[in-house]
């Protein structure tokens, strides 16, 4: 059985008034595309290594992150 390929991710958005600054979207991240920004709050530091698992969405305790798949071509 064929594993259908994940949609492109188009963009990562963080709600930096939810984020509690956890870290768990960015110890989770497997391709390491999310850091801690100056105030402690998670960013998207590296998009083009993601691999649109949606740990980061899926882990985060406040719903602060938000994967968007791009538009299909």
């Amino acid at each position: 059985m064929a594993l259908k390929a994940k949609a492109k991710v188009d963009h990562i958005d963080i709600n930096t008034s939810w984020c509690k600054g956890c870290g768990i979207c960015i110890g989770m991240c497997p391709t390491q595309v999310l850091e801690f920004d100056e105030r402690f709050k998670a960013r998207v530091a590296h998009l083009e290594k993601c691999i649109n698992c949606k740990l980061c969405e899926l882990l985060c305790p406040e719903l602060a992150v938000s994967v968007e798949e791009a538009e299909n071509e």
